[in-house]
């Protein structure tokens, strides 16, 4: 079974890419993240689509700058939209949605952004986490799980391409990390780095300066699941051509092979950047860069939080 989390950054915009991108990857499970449209508005873009393509789907959203969606092709069950002891901000926000796809309890999740370190918004991303991680805990005691999405975290200084220009954002404070800790302490691994432990590996690059093609990036898409799903990955992998090329998302899919691998063990970046592209970094293109990467970790709620 192929699954696969992606921040689609608007479904609707990115329609045609996404739609390409499930005849191509041809993944069995998707979770998407930040669909910005509201359920009603998801069922008239896509429901075609996905139906000629044999998906179901189940989508939670309020039309403006988040939302969350479910495509399996191997059951959608137990749909449940949001958890129990969501904090809000004031009032919950359409940012997790979990179904029973092939035996498996899966989450898609587009953590809180948290803005900046003093912002009321990263309180309440903690809190958010804190919340998710009590539910996953139940859920992870009686069934396999897997939590994917957006984080908002990158885990730890490997995951960024320059630490020393985010020291004082968001994403990488210790805070954050010891939150997303905790969530993984119920049992969750994060099969990624467990398959590729020492590899340089991003998911999301800002549009400007030249993030991409250089690959000045972030490791903030994750794809957690507990021990029992964990032990049938056959392979997990950034899917960078999606990524490429004008009109798509500024984050790229992840996704996780079960059981079988039907590209092979490839990874972690597919395809991985040019020599060209990750060399030659001038000092002024690295002040463009970190200070666009900075702004998106600040971003405001109109862009996406």
């Amino acid at each position: 079974m192929r699954i696969a989390t992606w921040n689609i950054n608007s479904a609707k915009a990115r329609q045609a890419r996404l739609i390409e991108w499930l005849d191509r990857a041809q993944p069995d499970v998707v979770c998407l993240q930040e669909t910005k449209l509201d359920d009603e508005a998801f069922a008239e873009n896509f429901d075609e689509d996905l139906f000629r393509r044999g998906y179901r789907y189940a989508h939670h959203g309020d039309g403006r700058w988040n939302g969350v969606a479910l495509l399996s092709r191997a059951g959608l069950d137990d749909v449940a939209r949001g958890f129990a002891g969501d904090p809000g901000f004031p009032e919950p926000e359409p940012r997790a949605i979990a179904a029973t796809c092939g035996g498996i309890r899966v989450w898609s999740l587009y953590v809180p952004n948290g803005r900046t370190p003093d912002d009321p918004h990263y309180a309440y991303k903690l809190r958010w986490l804190a919340a998710l991680r009590d539910t996953v805990a139940e859920v992870a005691a009686h069934q396999p799980v897997m939590a994917l999405g957006d984080f908002n975290i990158a885990p730890t200084d490997a995951d960024v391409w320059d630490p020393a220009d985010f020291v004082g954002a968001t994403h990488v404070t210790e805070p954050e990390r010891a939150a997303l800790r905790e969530l993984t302490g119920v049992g969750l691994i994060d099969v990624l780095r467990a398959r590729w432990p020492d590899e340089t590996v991003y998911t999301y690059w800002d549009y400007r300066a030249l993030c991409f093609p250089k690959n000045m990036g972030m490791r903030i898409d994750l794809t957690l699941a507990g021990a029992d799903v964990a032990k049938r990955v056959a392979a997990v992998y950034v899917d960078r051509a999606a990524r490429k090329g004008t009109g798509t998302s500024d984050h790229a899919p992840v996704i996780v092979d079960l059981d079988t691998a039907p590209d092979g063990d490839i990874g972690p970046m597919v395809p991985p950047p040019s020599a060209r592209s990750s060399s030659g970094r001038g000092s002024g293109q690295r002040d463009r860069a970190a200070a666009t990467m900075r702004r998106k970790a600040a971003s405001p709620p109109a862009t996406g939080d």
